[in-house]
């Protein structure tokens, strides 16, 4: 059946250029099991309410299942003249069962189907992300839980800082992809609705029970407004907005990776498996990996700006332009996966170079702030602490020292207060242990926090 089904209002066949030009099938044949699913219990639907008899429905069924088989073997052609999956589906239907299969679309239409579909499809999607995620957390709390005595330089406007462990510092990731993970499930709440039994717009007059085809589905809600069902994708735009944020934490790790595994760095050495090398330089080992993952970030930001623009002036309801969304929604989600995947099996492989952190972290005066500490636990206010620890520094920087190379004496030129305790107080480890607040980077304070992480991702249903 070449036919359109729409073809009984119009005298003239649709123009070869206008059904390439419309067609979808390229984009959307790729929710033919989401397609057929909803089918199945649309079919049972139908039968509960009699509209179709048992038999009927029966036959429907085995008829999609062989249809799914088909797709499934890829046997089944694919055509721009039958515009998009759900016409290819039915019209193969139609061949394989015959005339009982027009009677499949009774009380919906394809403006509700796509809509079931493309839930079906988000849902499957966001369950196989947070799993990944919460795959990618525990590959950071194995490392964070070797790495708890390594040191490394924390940064803040890319300027050496103050130390901290470098399980902390690996940690914050794990924090980030738990408010990804958590961005992603809440979502669920307003995809796992059911639209289909909406219709065009309009519902129908059908007596169908749409909480029976949401059983049958698995779906916890029912759309409760037939218009809405069909003319938003607000439920898109949420996933690729939590998307897009998850991608800008995996460009921001890239981007420290990139920076670490430079020959200014040397912080860490990326596995062999995971790099690329020149055409013409031979020495080279190029971070082609992170900084992929870097860039295609602003492919995921570009498609929920896009969403964004499509839908922001529709009218209700549906609109053809809405046909647009699946490419930007397919997009974002084969994205995100492979780049969540990337990263599972690249970090536990990466060579962590301690000798160079822990040199990194002793020097460049990491140690003012504690100095200016220091300074406080002996009387001084700490706004006089932190000028007088400015001396400090501009005085060591004359004499091309750090902090804790300078004599007591000349410490005490600038404090009198300061005494020979100073200098165990000015130690990497001290300074690092020192800090037990909540959150800090004290070794025990990060221990508790991977313990607590790992009974976390223990408990988890993942």
């Amino acid at each position: 059946m070449s036919e359109k089904l729409w073809a009984g209002r119009f005298k003239e066949k649709t123009a070869k250029i206008v059904e390439t030009f419309t067609s979808s099938i390229d984009v959307d044949q790729r929710l033919y099991a989401y397609d057929i699913q909803g089918s199945i219990a649309h079919c049972q639907t139908l039968a509960k309410a009699a509209i179709i008899s048992a038999e009927e429905a029966d036959e429907l069924i085995a008829g999609l299942e062989k249809i799914k088989q088909e797709i499934d073997e890829e046997t089944l052609p694919y055509s721009d003249a039958l515009e998009d999956i759900h016409t290819h589906i039915e019209s193969r239907l139609a061949e394989i069962v015959g005339k009982v299969a027009h009677k499949l679309h009774t009380a919906r239409s394809r403006n509700d189907q796509v809509a079931l579909d493309v839930r079906m499809y988000l849902r499957d999607q966001v369950e196989s992300i947070t799993q990944l995620l919460f795959e990618l957390q525990k590959v950071l709390v194995g490392l964070a839980k070797r790495h708890i005595e390594t040191v490394l330089p924390g940064y803040t406007h890319l300027q050496r800082a103050q130390p901290i462990l470098l399980a902390h510092h690996l940690m914050a990731y794990y924090e980030m992809f738990s408010r990804d993970s958590e961005r992603l499930q809440d979502g669920l709440v307003r995809i796992n609705v059911m639209p289909l039994g909406s219709a065009a717009l309009a519902g129908t007059p059908h007596p169908i029970d749409r909480k029976y085809t949401a059983e049958l589905l698995g779906f916890e809600k029912v759309s409760a407004n037939s218009v809405d069902s069909v003319s938003d994708r607000d439920f898109i735009i949420e996933f690729l907005s939590a998307a897009g944020i998850c991608m800008m934490h995996l460009s921001r790790l890239s981007e420290e990776l990139i920076i670490w595994s430079s020959a200014e760095f040397g912080f860490i050495e990326l596995p062999d498996a995971f790099a690329t090398g020149s055409s013409i330089m031979p020495q080279k080992k190029n971070p082609d990996v992170a900084e992929l993952i870097r860039g295609k970030s602003g492919r995921v930001f570009g498609n929920l700006m896009a969403v964004l623009t499509l839908m922001k002036s529709l009218p209700l309801s549906y609109n053809r332009d809405m046909q647009e969304d699946k490419t930007l929604l397919f997009d974002a989600t084969d994205i995100l996966t492979a780049c969540v995947e990337i990263y599972i099996q690249l970090l536990p492989n990466i060579k962590i170079n301690k000798t160079i952190m822990q040199k990194a972290a002793a020097s460049g005066y990491l140690n003012a702030t504690d100095m200016a500490d220091y300074l406080v636990t002996k009387g001084m206010p700490f706004r006089e602490a932190h000028h007088c620890v400015g001396q400090v520094v501009s005085y060591a920087l004359g004499l091309k020292k750090e902090i804790h190379e300078l004599s007591i004496k000349q410490l005490q030129q600038h404090a009198p207060q300061i005494e020979d305790d100073v200098f165990d107080y000015l130690a990497t480890q001290q300074m690092i242990d020192r800090r037990t607040s909540i959150g800090g980077t004290a070794t025990q304070t990060v221990k508790t926090a991977i313990k607590a992480a790992e009974q976390k991702l223990k408990k988890s249903t993942h």
